[in-house]
């Protein structure tokens, strides 16, 4: 049996017509395996919710193929699917208790009435929703609505189950003690699932892999490591990752055992053409003009490091996040001990060669990470 459970292929969603047609999904190829967490990933207007909705059924396939444990779904109606959905509109039937929804799905099924008040409970527990199973949806909170849709689909046998933006509407404490209970929860059953959300915290904590989206295009589909370690263009390198990482236009020349980047404002980054593979510094090389990035962890300081001047400080608690100007430009800096310095403070920055992060500036894609060569 084949490990891949949805497959798409070359999907494209078009919406309108020839001439007001906006084209939301461009050329979308994905394969999800059984019993995997997969998130959709991308700001507002990236493809993720069209994506999600031509999964379900709510939105027909422009063009391309959505396979579903080997059956072809695009002609399938939505009830046809066996597919389970919390929308981020809750969707919940007014009449009912929450307890009514929630159990709704369990009903043509053949439990003992019993076992369905069983399941209920033990799905309202994990939630955080015992205390209002009796009431109905217009008497509780829109965080308390949500939960209750989420409790509705995760308690269904489906044979995918799809969560969009499942916990946006709730309180940050919360949500945090929550991604671990439904985390285990979809492992311990094991259910696959697809998360749509634009929250990197909340990808990160629930999934095995993150599909990164923008423009209808798929970026990238990797671990949530893989994403931040080898991002596959400067998209991913700088949407992946918080605070996000640093980016500076480059020029590359070599002299004799050293490589240079050129960066502006006569700042310029020298290594040891030993720091890099031979492929590294003639892809480099070849380009002329690159954009190198750099991870605001990765930067540590270094009393014959470059000179950078401090424009903000904030300590955020666990760690302090400074912002300096090097090269005529913004550079981050994250340290996890409170670091004292303020607004017009000189400080020296080094940059080690195994956290660089090398692009091509016209393309965007990566070609370097580290020392080591893309591809």
């Amino acid at each position: 049996m084949s490990d891949i459970h949805l497959d798409i292929k070359q999907v494209d969603k078009i919406y309108g017509t020839a001439n007001s047609a906006v084209h939301a999904v461009k050329g979308l190829s994905m394969a999800v395996r059984r019993g995997e967490i997969t998130s959709l990933l991308g700001a507002s207007g990236c493809g993720k919710t069209s994506t999600l909705r031509m999964i379900a059924g709510f939105e027909t396939v422009s063009k391309g193929t959505i396979k579903l444990g080997g059956k072809v779904l695009n002609d399938l109606r939505p009830v046809k699917r066996n597919v389970a959905m919390a929308f981020e509109g809750y969707s919940l039937y007014p009449p009912l208790t929450i307890r009514d929804n929630i159990a709704f799905a369990l009903k043509a099924s053949k439990l003992s009435a019993k076992d369905i008040s069983d399941k209920v409970h033990t799905m309202a527990d994990m939630l955080e929703i015992t205390d209002i199973l009796d009431k109905h949806p217009s008497s509780v909170s829109g965080g308390q609505q949500q939960r209750a849709s989420l409790g509705r689909a995760l308690i269904r046998d489906a044979d995918l189950h799809l969560l969009d933006e499942p916990m946006g509407q709730l309180e940050p404490q919360l949500r945090a003690l929550l991604r671990g209970r439904i985390k285990h929860y979809i492992k311990e059953n094991g259910i696959t699932a697809i998360l749509v959300t634009h929250d990197q915290a909340e990808a990160n904590a629930l999934s095995d892999r993150i599909a990164v989206m923008e423009g209808g295009y798929l970026q990238q589909f990797e671990s949530p490591q893989r994403l931040k370690d080898q991002p596959a263009n400067l998209f991913t390198g700088t949407f992946v990752g918080e605070p996000p990482m640093n980016t500076f236009s480059a020029s590359v020349d070599k002299e004799s055992d050293k490589v240079r980047f050129d960066l502006d404002h006569g700042v310029s980054l020298s290594f040891d053409v030993t720091d890099f593979s031979a492929d590294v510094i003639e892809a480099a090389l070849a380009l002329k003009s690159v954009v190198i990035g750099v991870r605001p962890y990765a930067i540590k300081r270094d009393d014959d490091g470059m000179k950078a001047t401090v424009v903000a400080n904030h300590w955020l608690g666990d760690q302090s996040h400074i912002a300096a100007t090097l090269a005529g430009q913004s550079v981050i800096l994250v340290e996890h001990d409170r670091a004292p310095d303020k607004a017009g403070d000189d400080i020296f920055i080094k940059l080690d060669p195994d956290n660089i992060h090398v692009f091509n500036r016209e393309t965007g894609y990566a070609v370097s990470h580290g020392a080591e060569i893309v591809g």
